[in-house]
Formats: C-alpha cells, structure tokens, sequence
C-alpha cells in the first residue's frame, strides 16, 4: 500500500479522482477531496489544484466529518 505524507504535492498522488462538493462558490472555490487507498483520505484546496494536499488517516477524517456535522465549527463559516 503506497503512504502519502502531509504537504504531498497533490500532482504527485497519482490515480486520485478529486472530489468537490456541489456547494461550490461561483469561482469552484472549494476543498477537494480523494481516496488515495484503503486507509487515506487526502485534502486539497481546488483553488490551487497542484498544491500541496493534507492527508489523513480514515479515523480522523471520520472524526472530522463527525465534527462537523454537530456543527462543531460552523463558528469558521461566519
């Protein structure tokens, strides 16, 4: 199984199929996301698609997503 480390070049993540959500602003400004294997989800911002991508393990980008839909950072939206 191929690991990527945090601040990976997203380009260098090879096979990716970038997912955005439907929400996106008028300029696709958005986060993107992908599986990268069985046990990785990697982040990008869409803004700068060759950039650097955060990658988390499946546990905390479940925890995340959990987060996030108690409305634990809604106060970052306002």
């Amino acid at each position: 199984m191929i690991s990527f480390t945090n601040g990976v070049q997203a380009t260098h993540i090879t096979g990716a199929q970038w997912v955005k959500a439907m929400a996106s602003d008028a300029l696709n400004e958005c986060v993107e996301l992908a599986r990268v294997n069985e046990n990785e989800v990697a982040v990008r911002n869409s803004r700068f698609p060759d950039g650097p991508a955060l990658v988390f393990t499946q546990a905390e980008f479940a925890a995340f997503l959990d987060g996030a839909c108690r409305g634990e950072f809604d106060s970052m939206t306002v």
